[in-house]
């Protein structure tokens, strides 16, 4: 057991994924599941279709909010996407750690100056390492390292170095990054399915519970609550299961 960790955002280890670009939609579902989840995930598909004031409107819920952009271009560029991003105030903010060290430099420098100047708090930085939908033959047609937790290692490694707050990973690298990144790095993890729900196209999993157990400090659920007959009770029984398990 590791101690000593951050104090957690979110009355919940559990962020859950609004995958959808409708602002209605969004909205149904951050009032049904306030007070059940830790925060909210929006992602590329909501902000394209909706853009800085669909943020400010779902953050009005008074849930933190996990903005996935994912962003990765030249420093310059990704630099002043997250100044722009800042005064959205999100909790967590994503960009691809294989956009290499001066992107990921450029980012933390990007952060820390725009909350400042804005007088917010500074998103926490996250860097994308393997995406949980990749496994070994996709990584091998891309060209790298056909071993997924390689490749994380050594992005994991580059982000932590670079100053990020922490990664996105899979729930089974989980164990091992701890053991070498230590407690106050962030791994937020995607890709969790409770026993009871379907892999959908995601191909390194875990339940939540196992992965809280590994060490995890944050988990995304998406499909499993949202696309659930009730998603306040699949909320409730993700929730079951990790109090069981603690």
């Amino acid at each position: 057991m590791i101690n000593n960790k951050p104090p957690r955002i979110g009355d919940s280890p559990v962020f859950c994924a609004i995958d959808t670009a409708s602002l209605d939609a969004a909205h149904q579902m951050a009032t049904e599941l306030t007070g059940l989840v830790g925060g909210l995930k929006l992602g590329l598909e909501f902000f394209i279709a909706q853009g800085p004031e669909g943020v400010r409107a779902i953050a009005g819920h008074g849930l933190p909010i996990f903005l996935d952009l994912k962003l990765h271009d030249i420093p310059n560029t990704v630099a002043g996407a997250v100044r722009s991003v800042v005064p959205l105030q999100p909790a967590f903010l994503t960009v691809h750690a294989s956009g290499g060290r001066a992107m990921l430099e450029a980012a933390v420098r990007a952060a820390r100056e725009a909350a400042e100047d804005h007088g917010v708090p500074r998103p926490r930085l996250l860097g994308v390492t393997v995406l949980t939908s990749l496994n070994d033959g996709d990584l091998h047609d891309i060209g790298q390292d056909s071993v997924p937790h390689h490749q994380v290692d050594r992005l994991g490694t580059l982000a932590q170095d670079a100053h990020l707050d922490g990664i996105v990973c899979a729930a089974e690298e989980v164990n091992h990054l701890r053991s070498r990144f230590g407690p106050h790095f962030i791994l937020m993890v995607p890709g969790i399915r409770p026993a009871w729900a379907t892999t959908d196209d995601q191909k390194r999993v875990l339940a939540p519970e196992q992965a809280m157990a590994a060490g995890a400090d944050y988990l995304v659920v998406g499909r499993p609550i949202t696309r659930a007959t009730d998603p306040r009770d699949a909320a409730r029984r993700i929730a079951q299961d990790l109090a069981k398990a603690a």
